[in-house]
């Protein structure tokens, strides 16, 4: 009765079905590991405002190289953990990055290096403000950094990807990434790998900065497109599996796939 199945034609379709059922598969299987990965960066974000915190050293290594280099990248799992470090704001190298928007606004993020005791600098998200009167690319005016030395307390990021095109404009720098190795060139000392968003800091920071908030991955969508393909998956296969059977009982007679005369049906 499904001998036919044996034909050249029907093992094509076979073929092709399989085929495609398994990259459908490969394709959940793909989101899996992105809604895992996703749900890991979002279990470290939670740890990250519950933790009390440590010092820099502990997350963060120190950078070995000469000025104007980046140092080593921190461990995956020590990414948004909570640090505190002590040093002096390096007010000639404040950086701009433009284009960000905090509750809905787009505004400016401040960044300015921390010269530590050994000579080397952390950069340090200080937080979002407005632009000035005229637009959101509008340059602000920078509230001072607290002069002498500075307490911190923030949490451990990573370098931005993207262009992270760097320029000078006023004795400013501005870009558009937190790009660590393109603005370490531009600075007079060797960078820590990563950068901390601001939590707290002694002396207070200015009130008109706001703090950048951290958004979590939207894990769940992964986990739904792992379910969209694993039943697109188990859809192909059965649909392979309905039109074999009824391609069987049309063979067998079963079935008749004459158009029926309605007219003749009784009223």
């Amino acid at each position: 009765m499904y001998r036919f199945l044996l034909t050249p034609r029907w093992l094509g379709i076979l073929a092709l079905t399989l085929v495609a059922a398994t990259v459908m598969v490969l394709l959940g299987n793909w989101q899996l590991d992105r809604y895992h990965g996703r749900t890991a960066v979002n279990e470290r974000i939670d740890a990250g405002l519950r933790m009390a915190p440590v010092p820099l050293r502990d997350a963060l290594p120190a950078p070995t190289g000469g000025p104007g280099t980046v140092g080593a990248a921190p461990a995956e799992e020590r990414t948004f953990t909570r640090v505190t470090v002590t040093g002096r704001y390096d007010t000639d190298h404040v950086v701009l990055v433009r284009g960000r928007t905090v509750d809905t606004r787009v505004g400016f993020e401040v960044v300015t290096p921390l010269v530590l005791a050994d000579g080397t600098a952390v950069l340090v998200n200080r937080g979002w403000i407005p632009p000035a009167p005229g637009g959101a690319t509008a340059r602000p005016e920078v509230p001072a950094a607290p002069a002498g030395e500075v307490a911190v307390e923030g949490r451990v990021r990573v370098s931005e990807s993207g262009a992270g095109t760097v320029t000078r404009r006023d004795g400013r720098l501005e870009t558009r990434r937190i790009a660590l190795p393109h603005l370490a060139r531009e600075l007079p000392y060797p960078v820590h790998g990563a950068y901390l968003l601001l939590d707290e800091q002694t002396p207070a920071a200015d009130p008109v900065f706001k703090a950048v908030p951290i958004g979590h991955a939207n894990n769940w969508q992964n986990l739904g497109y792992v379910v969209q393909w694993w039943i697109f998956a188990a859809m192909t296969l059965f649909g392979y599996g309905w039109v074999a059977r009824r391609e069987a009982r049309r063979l067998a007679g079963v079935t008749d796939d004459r158009p029926r005369d309605r007219a003749a049906d009784p009223v």
